[in-house]
């Protein structure tokens, strides 16, 4: 049902905004209030991260009762696909409790059937209404794959597999350290074109009840914020 091709628009979900004090209002989302749109879901997501940096974090949706509520179902607002890179659980970077993300991780972010399976469920299935491809900063993943790339050594097992996942990424344009940090975007900007050209995903983008969007997470002041 899925292809990893990648192609696409870096349209989708254009018109939102991420990050910024007019975000930073206290809000709500997941059970009861769940974000339905797009855009709301976005607007929850950075309200999260506001709380994350801030250090007024409100671990939602933790208590007894809504873990019995949640016995009968789910409906997350948003799904993060994200690296596996212990530094960035989306669940704390956004301030978000059970039921409120579903998150799909691998090194790098890579995709694979079994990562495009999963997000397809999310969209599909559960009706998610945001897809959030994210990157961060000092990606071990993306560090590998330049430096494989750019001496011609073998990482050891399925590493290389990651490796060559992200190899398309890489840009040339920059040097050192500036490289790898260039192709941690471009490789979540990658991804996200990837996953918006997935015809069962493009037609939920086309008609606005779905948005795929890239953004970067940063590790020095924790902020995430949106790549064009």
């Amino acid at each position: 049902m899925l292809r990893a091709a990648v192609g696409g628009t870096a349209a989708a979900g254009a018109v939102l905004t991420f990050g910024g004090s007019a975000l930073a209002a206290p809000g709500g989302g997941g059970l009861g209030v769940r974000p339905e749109t797009p855009q709301a879901a976005l607007r929850e997501l950075a309200r999260g991260n506001q709380r994350w940096r801030s250090l007024r974090q409100r671990h939602p949706h933790e208590n007894r009762h809504i873990r019995q509520v949640l016995v009968s179902g789910q409906r997350p607002f948003a799904l993060i696909l994200g690296c596996i890179d212990s530094r960035v659980p989306p669940e704390l970077v956004f301030d978000q409790g059970l039921g409120d993300l579903m998150t799909v991780r691998s090194a790098g972010g890579v995709l694979d059937e079994a990562v495009l399976g999963s997000v397809a469920y999310g969209v599909l299935e559960l009706d998610i209404p945001l897809v959030l491809v994210l990157g961060h900063q000092s990606c071990g993943a993306v560090a590998a794959a330049v430096h494989a790339e750019e001496t011609g050594e073998k990482l050891p097992a399925h590493i290389q597999y990651v490796a060559e996942q992200i190899f398309p990424a890489i840009d040339h344009s920059q040097h050192g350290a500036a490289r790898v940090d260039a192709t941690v975007s471009a490789n979540a900007r990658r991804v996200r074109d990837a996953l918006a050209a997935e015809p069962d995903l493009a037609a939920r983008v086309a008609a606005g009840r779905l948005a795929v969007v890239a953004a970067r997470y940063e590790l020095r002041d924790q902020f995430v914020h949106r790549l064009g």
